[in-house]
């Protein structure tokens, strides 16, 4: 697969089956994060793989209410990063980017494995801290459900449900992009 062809595939499905995910299919992951650029090679992006039985059962607890459709995933990525391990350029926040772009990387390594790798923002960074033993002098980016697409929808919300099998409008390309200087056109937000 190309990229342009894992950039095509990749989707955030809600419905999994569980799948065995081995050290191996982890170390790819973690090695595409590593490919991706950073501010001087700082390379801030950190992963913890959650795979075990029992600790993703208590990774699951950080979940937010809305988010039941993860129960059934096979494995929780935690995103880490410390703002001091990358460049620090008057009120930039690099670390975030070069953390995305890392995410990015595994993303679409997840897709050529055949994995669903589903980034959320419905989370407690305190619960999940707690649970991983992060340090408090790290930052809790995001978590990534990992798992093989599934067809049971039962678990999820009727917004849910529409969302799994139909690709969400993309904006149009005038309110995504200009050329050469600002538009007004960019200052536009998807509708909900």
């Amino acid at each position: 697969m190309d990229v342009k062809g894992a950039i095509n595939a990749r989707r955030a499905h809600r419905a999994f089956d569980p799948v065995e995910i081995s050290d191996e299919t982890i170390k790819q992951l973690a090695d595409a994060a590593s490919l991706a650029p950073s501010c001087f090679n700082n390379q801030p992006a950190k992963f913890i793989f959650v795979k075990g039985k029992e600790q993703l059962e208590k990774a699951k607890t950080a979940l937010n209410k809305g988010n039941e459709w993860a129960y059934k995933d096979s494995m929780i990525i935690a995103v880490l990063a410390k703002k001091d391990f990358d460049c620090v350029i008057k009120d930039r926040l690099y670390y975030l980017f070069d953390t995305g772009i890392a995410v990015g990387n595994l993303m679409l390594r997840a897709v050529e494995l055949g994995l669903v790798a589903h980034p959320i923002a419905g989370y407690s960074p305190e619960k999940t801290r707690e649970v991983l033993s992060i340090p408090d002098e790290f930052e809790v980016i995001t978590l990534i459900n990992v798992g093989k697409k599934g067809n049971d929808i039962s678990a999820l919300s009727d917004w849910q449900k529409e969302q799994e099998d139909n690709r969400p409008a993309r904006l149009p390309a005038e309110n995504r992009y200009s050329i050469d200087t600002y538009n007004e056109k960019l200052n536009v937000k998807p509708a909900r």
